[in-house]
């Protein structure tokens, strides 16, 4: 049974995960960070809103953490770094809260142009002050987005109903799907100059960190308005108040703050800032949804093996997964029997994906690679999360080949390693749907099932010389269940691969390198 502790109390949404045998929930809300560490430490998972910080003290204390679940959309309160350096995967739901932040946006954006929050306490105060609240339409004005993810593009997709035209800037949008839904895909200062309502959608990172800040409010137009849903520390609090102040600006309005709830409340009282107490994502509709769909990454996480929604490793959907399956089992099988025969400090690995691999998304078959390869050398625990860090941090470079077309096999997997020894170099391919193979080692062709245990052999290929292994095999009780010999012409080298029914001991391995003719003997366990 898996333990996952709950910082949070709203079970809505969560029914199958709570009805799930496999799952013990425990709910503990709003931890104090001393608390925190203390509990951390008997659970399999974690599952947090933004209330609460897993800092790297509170990931150092988790002894069995694998996983952090984020219901929600931002995963600043988590130390991803920390995480991901202790192997532990950590997942958002990015998309449940999308049509609810969309619609707030909007909200916020009609509220400023026509002065509602103002008219309204006026009008609570008993005053008519008609004239006082004149406001603005949207319809020919320009909107200009800092982010076209999911919110970016809903946003757009509304305010474009409303006669609006918009420019965006986001580095790692398509062009062509910014086109074909009337967007403007731009350069920032470019969206800086054109903008009449300025809107951020993106997430906090080093490059959107303080990107609105008076130099930047400089090449705005005058009497801008400006909307934040995403991250408060992406405005700076105090440039944004002076631009308020002098007419620069003219109107913000504020979702988020860089402290929730603010330390200094001076700034939300600032003239012409409409604020509200991070409620873009906080409809029943979109947490019962972030719910559900985290409560389907935890169990097919824990159940399935299946990584969804992480944000610090290579994700696959369901069906994809189950197509790339033995796609990934094989890049992780030449990686293990690669890191059990290759010999000195690894220097660089490529690793190319030929024929019909190659349409995959390859970041997991590489990950997978890695983790067979260094799972077998290195002292630590190595995972699918940790294992890209860990091979950056020895210096191991690693590069992938794609390479479309290819005889006489519909797909393979080719490994070359390079050492302070050498270089060693393996390929695979499966026969049918599932049927793994290594069909060459070292340029010598094979047919290996990566399964069980195997004993390799580098010999000379010359009668008498496999019967003697066989001999020394039988003394030690080993039984041969099957072999498998490659060479490149007769009586020379050769490489003879035999399946083993038990795991061969140092003795027995010793005494087979002493036979006459026999190179180098090694057992691998697949």
């Amino acid at each position: 049974m898996y333990k996952i502790l709950m910082t949070y109390n709203s079970q809505e949404g969560l029914e199958t995960l709570f009805a799930n045998k496999d799952f013990e929930i425990e709910v503990h809300e709003k931890p104090s960070p001393e608390d925190f560490k203390k509990l951390i430490k008997d659970y399999d998972g974690l599952l947090i809103r933004s209330e609460v910080k897993v800092t790297a003290d509170i990931i150092e204390a988790a002894d069995k953490l694998k996983f952090i679940g984020r219901a929600g959309t931002g995963v600043d309160n988590v130390d991803k770094a920390a995480a991901t350096q202790k192997g532990i995967v950590v997942a958002n739901v990015p998309g449940g809260n999308t049509i609810s932040v969309a619609e707030h946006t909007v909200g916020l954006m009609l509220s400023m142009a026509r002065n509602l929050p103002e008219a309204c306490v006026s009008m609570k105060a008993g005053k008519w002050e008609k004239k006082k609240f004149m406001g603005n339409e949207l319809f020919g004005k320009t909107l200009g987005l800092i982010g076209l993810g999911r919110i970016g593009t809903e946003v757009a997709k509304r305010l474009l109903s409303f006669g609006m035209k918009v420019a965006a800037y986001d580095p790692f949008a398509s062009a062509d799907l910014a086109k074909s839904n009337g967007i403007e895909l731009t350069s920032l200062d470019d969206v800086f100059a054109k903008a009449d309502y300025l809107s951020i959608h993106s997430p906090l990172t080093d490059d959107t960190r303080g990107i609105i800040n008076s130099a930047n409010i400089a090449k705005m137009k005058d009497g801008v308005r400006i909307l934040n849903c995403a991250r408060g520390a992406i405005i700076n609090d105090k440039d944004l108040a002076e631009a308020l102040k002098s007419g620069k600006v003219a109107g913000a309005a504020l979702d988020v703050f860089v402290k929730e709830p603010p330390e200094d409340w001076s700034f939300v009282s600032t003239e012409n800032l409409i604020a509200t107490p991070h409620l873009a994502a906080s409809t029943e509709e979109a947490q019962v949804k972030i719910a559900q769909e985290m409560s389907e990454v935890i169990i097919d996480f824990f159940t399935k093996g299946l990584i969804r929604n992480a944000v610090n490793v290579p994700t696959v959907d369901w069906e994809t997964y189950k197509k790339m399956k033995p796609c990934i089992e094989l890049a992780s099988k030449i990686g293990s029997f690669q890191g059990q025969i290759a010999e000195g400090g690894i220097k660089d690995v490529e690793i190319s994906y030929l024929g019909n691999i190659s349409n995959f998304n390859t970041n997991p078959l590489t990950v997978a690679y890695l983790e067979g390869l260094l799972g077998q050398i290195l002292d630590i625990k190595v995972n699918s999360v940790n294992v890209p860090i860990i091979a950056k941090e020895r210096g191991i470079k690693v590069k992938e080949v794609i390479e479309r077309d290819i005889e006489k096999y519909s797909g393979l997997i080719r490994a070359k390693i390079t050492t302070d020894k050498g270089e060693y170099v393996m390929a695979g391919t499966l026969f049918g749907d599932n049927n793994l193979r290594i069909v060459n080692i070292n340029g010598l062709n094979v047919d290996v099932v990566p399964s069980a245990g195997k004993l390799l052999i580098i010999n000379d290929d010359k009668p008498g010389v496999v019967g003697k292994v066989g001999v020394e095999l039988g003394n030690g009780g080993i039984n041969i269940a099957g072999m498998n010999v490659g060479r490149k012409s007769v009586g020379g080298e050769a490489l003879t691969i035999i399946e083993v029914d038990s795991e061969i001991s140092s003795d027995t391995l010793l005494k087979l390198s002493k036979i006459a003719g026999v190179k180098t003997a090694k057992y691998v366990a697949l």
